[in-house]
């Protein structure tokens, strides 16, 4: 079979990771396949912050974790020690599923170098807040970005989880 159609039937969202922070190397070719997503009439209206710095990736956890409601003590990114904040510019007519595309290719990518990803929401609610507005301030980003989600990379702790069984009745020709 197709390596590409191999990696996407294989890849599997995962939801338990070892702190081993994967090689540079393996985190730049991820924001590369992302940078490469297609995008609405070419705008690539994707952006990636990626977060490596521990202190921000928690702070970011917990702001996360409590916009979900979850009890403390729960880590929304089940450990990995990458996240990558994918945002896209809301001028963009297509930003939002450009940005999904990019979450999409950075997550193949993270399975075709042996590292596990899964995708998490509220990166929206996360940049509709001062502080992390702010953030993107700091790093010189000016505009109207919304929040897409976040790509939560690292070494899988534990085995990938099997597919589960494709639902029928979701395809249909017409000839």
């Amino acid at each position: 079979m197709n390596e590409i159609i191999n990696a996407m039937k294989e890849r599997r969202s995962i939801r338990k990771f070892k702190a081993d922070m994967p090689a540079r190397e393996d985190l730049e070719q991820i924001i590369e396949a992302g940078l490469y997503a297609a995008s609405g009439m070419g705008k690539q209206a994707g952006m990636i912050i990626a977060v490596t710095n521990k202190e921000i990736r928690d702070k970011l956890a917990e702001i996360n974790r409590k916009i979900a409601g979850w009890k403390e003590g729960f880590d929304p990114f089940y450990g990995a020690p990458v996240v990558f904040i994918v945002l896209a510019d809301k001028s963009a007519f297509t930003y939002i599923y450009d940005g999904s595309l990019v979450l999409g290719n950075m997550m193949l990518a993270a399975h075709s170098l042996g590292l596990g990803s899964i995708w998490i929401h509220r990166a929206k609610e996360e940049f509709e807040q001062d502080e992390w507005k702010n953030l993107l301030s700091d790093l010189g980003v000016e505009g109207d970005w919304e929040g897409i989600g976040h790509c939560a990379v690292g070494y899988i702790d534990g085995e990938a989880p099997a597919a589960a069984p494709r639902k029928d009745g979701r395809v249909f020709w017409v000839e």
